[in-house]
């Protein structure tokens, strides 16, 4: 074969292949292409896919437990389990928005999330010991519990013990505020309010003592003049 027939045969060939399209049976010569393609081209890093977040699941305790916060008349919202540091953690947590009391729903002010149990011990604290006796000895219902807050990770003072509000099992009240408008501060009405209202606070922080584990106030040192400790449940230790 000559030089010159050989080349018009090669051209042939390659006019008869590219109308064919491709020469492996059964691949398209688009997706040759594109095989060829993928194979020089860099590796693409692999992307995370964030999966959707778990749905609340409370433990069979945790559920008698909010069972009975509902029926006890408080609105709430569970929250899902979350650890933030060793020692440091929101486990069968609740939000609470109101909590029942005798004649009318009652407020609370800077709550976060608190443990369940600690929760109802809070709500029924809240209706037969605070909201009763303020009708009793004050003449007005209460409206509003006003807190320092209830999780937060952090240490006792002084100590390398983890406090119970690392665990969203304490909650801290300052204040109490009444129907008729009269708001009961701790580190004011403590020592300096007048005789019913000193009487108000003791009487329920005696209550309290009945429903938490440990209960700490103004009596106990310098760091709770302004606030009641309330922490865990099952009558421990109150001062």
């Amino acid at each position: 074969m000559t030089l010159l027939s050989r080349t018009a045969w090669l051209a042939g060939a390659a006019a008869l292949l590219a109308g064919c399209g491709s020469v492996v049976p059964g691949v398209s010569g688009g997706a040759q292409r594109a095989a060829r393609s993928t194979a020089s081209a860099p590796a693409r890093p692999a992307v995370a896919v964030a999966s959707a977040p778990r749905s609340f699941a409370p433990r069979p305790g945790e559920a008698n437990c909010l069972a009975d916060l509902g029926a006890s008349g408080a609105r709430f919202d569970p929250v899902p389990d979350t650890y933030a540091a060793p020692g440091c953690n929101q486990l069968g947590t609740v939000q609470l928005m109101a909590l029942a009391g005798d004649r009318a729903p009652l407020s609370i002010a800077n709550l976060g999330p608190v443990q369940c149990q600690v929760a109802k011990a809070f709500g029924d604290w809240a209706r037969f010991g605070v909201d009763r006796a303020a009708r009793q000895l004050l003449g007005s219902r209460l409206a509003r519990i006003e807190t320092m807050g209830s999780y937060n990770c952090r240490n006792v003072a002084g100590t390398g013990v983890r406090s119970a509000h690392a665990r969203a099992e304490a909650i801290d009240v300052s204040a109490f505020v009444l129907a008729d408008g009269r708001r009961i501060v701790l580190e004011r009405d403590w020592q300096g309010g007048d005789a019913a209202t000193r009487e108000f606070l003791r009487v329920v922080h005696k209550s309290a003592c009945k429903r938490f584990g440990t209960v700490l106030g103004p009596a106990y040192n310098a760091a709770h003049e302004d606030h009641f400790h309330l922490e865990g449940t099952g009558a421990k230790f109150c001062r």
